[in-house]
């Protein structure tokens, strides 16, 4: 029977088995011995007398007292003439050193222009909140299970649904695998390719895509990006046979995958027997065209597209998805079968009921809406405080990349512009540049921060000027 003693001592679970074949002293040592090597009975703690700890368990104090007297033989207890039993220093299990996490940096006081990220105050709470309790109420109960690795089926045939609406896609939910955010989604599917060399758009992905493809033993090649996107030319002269390429809205010079671009970039896939992975990270805001269609959708036997609803709804629910051709379909739904058996079936199914009922729509019209007038506040502070910048990648997104003049020292940009309470990035590329996010920065703060480092932005005096209206939405 379980029995947990209390008083003088610390209270601890003991468990004594009258009828198993196992001796009561015995069955008493192992549980202490085992409660003091896991720490539960830390070095120096006071435990019960030997009348205390018989009364509460129901055994005879000379067992009780045997039983101390052999812990405290082995080392693992003390005890002097008149005082109490206590856990003998270092018989406890030490405490693991603790691990030192560099706190993130504090957000800048007057404006910050991280790129990236969403404005988590658009994130739709009730509605999201609803699409969960409608999931709980109306689930069969073996939906509770752990169901195929590849996602709920009704999510999955809500996605090609919306995705052939709004993307262009051509896929059927057998195709669709539900992934925990883009991260999984393309952990799994560099595992999966059957080549140790992928090549990168060049300014291209961050640190966490490059260790990824390290994690999955490939070498990453970088293949420079022009006004039309990806040079597909330079690409034939690697040894890739795989590519990771954001066609929509190139991340982060913002520049769109041209039509000839895309015909190349398919037959080199198919030339060479290659594959592309798309990432069409957030394709759902455009504003001043007509969303280009994904790459998918013209060449579905080659391309595996990736997608998510961490820009449109939030990063913290970690759902995205995988659009996978024929011939390697098995063998990414093993990879997500082996990494977690499955996303969590409750929110699949609340986000299918957020996009059946029309409120999925709804919230992005809605952010759409905000992230323009953001993007309109910046055009309107760059034009007045920064009238020589050029300035491109506006047509889509919630980022711009702003060219500074020659000679600019990006490092030296965002570090004086800190100083002044505002957060600016470099591009890292070729050419100093800034990328500009105004996903999470409100508009309020917009053009105070963008007034604050104006000097920053403009051509050293005797530099040669870029000209006034160069702002571009390409």
């Amino acid at each position: 029977m379980p029995v947990e003693w209390a008083g003088s001592g610390p209270e601890l679970l003991v468990t004594i088995d009258r009828a198993g074949g196992t001796g009561l002293r015995t069955q008493l040592e192992e549980q202490l011995r085992a409660a003091i090597r896991a720490g539960r009975l830390p070095a120096g703690e006071r435990l019960p007398s030997s009348r205390e700890l018989a009364r509460a368990l129901g055994l005879s104090r000379g067992l009780v007292q045997d039983c101390y007297a052999q812990l405290q033989a082995e080392g693992y207890l003390t005890s002097r003439p008149g005082s109490a039993t206590r856990v003998a220093a270092g018989a406890a299990r030490q405490s693991p050193p603790s691990i030192s996490r560099t706190p993130p940096p504090a957000r800048p006081a007057v404006a910050d222009f991280r790129a990236g990220v969403p404005d988590l105050g658009l994130v739709p709470r009730e509605d999201w909140a609803w699409a969960v309790r409608e999931a709980c109420r109306t689930m069969p109960d073996a939906a509770f299970g752990y169901g195929d690795p590849a996602g709920q089926p009704r999510l999955r045939e809500v996605l090609v649904g919306y995705l052939t609406r709004v993307r262009a896609v051509t896929a059927s939910p057998e195709h669709v695998i539900v992934c925990a955010g883009m991260a999984q989604a393309l952990a799994v599917v560099l595992r999966a390719l059957p080549t140790a060399v992928l090549a990168v758009e060049d300014p291209g992905p961050g640190r966490t895509v490059l260790e990824q493809a390290a994690a999955a033993g490939m070498t990453t090649v970088p293949v420079p990006v022009d006004a039309d996107g990806l040079d597909v030319t330079a690409l034939h002269r690697t040894a890739a046979q795989a590519v990771l390429v954001t066609p929509a809205h190139q991340w982060p010079t913002g520049v769109v995958l041209s039509g000839p671009r895309r015909q190349a970039l398919i037959a080199w896939a198919r030339t060479r027997g290659g594959v592309i992975v798309e990432d069409d990270y957030d394709a759902e805001f455009r504003y001043d065209r007509e969303p280009v269609g994904s790459l998918q959708g013209l060449a579905p036997d080659c391309v595996v597209s990736l997608g998510t609803v961490s820009k449109s709804l939030a990063p913290a629910l970690r759902l995205g998805w995988i659009l996978a051709p024929d011939h390697l379909l098995a063998a990414l739904t093993h990879g997500k079968q082996l990494a977690d058996r499955g996303s969590p079936g409750v929110d699949q199914l609340a986000l299918a009921i957020l996009m059946e009922s029309g409120r999925y729509d709804r919230h992005l019209r809605r952010v759409r809406a905000e992230y323009a007038a953001r993007r309109e506040v910046l055009v309107a502070a760059l034009a007045t405080h920064a009238p020589h910048a050029r300035v491109t990648g506006l047509a889509a997104g919630f980022h711009a990349v702003l060219h500074l003049p020659p000679g600019s020292d990006e490092a030296e940009v965002t570090a004086r512009a800190r100083e002044r309470g505002v957060g600016l990035y470099g591009l890292g590329g070729r050419h100093p540049c800034l990328v500009l996010g105004f996903g999470d920065t409100s508009r309020h703060v917009i053009e105070p921060g963008i007034a604050a480092v104006a000097d920053l932005l403009r051509p050293k005096p005797g530099g040669a000027a870029r000209g006034a209206g160069a702002i571009q939405v390409r």
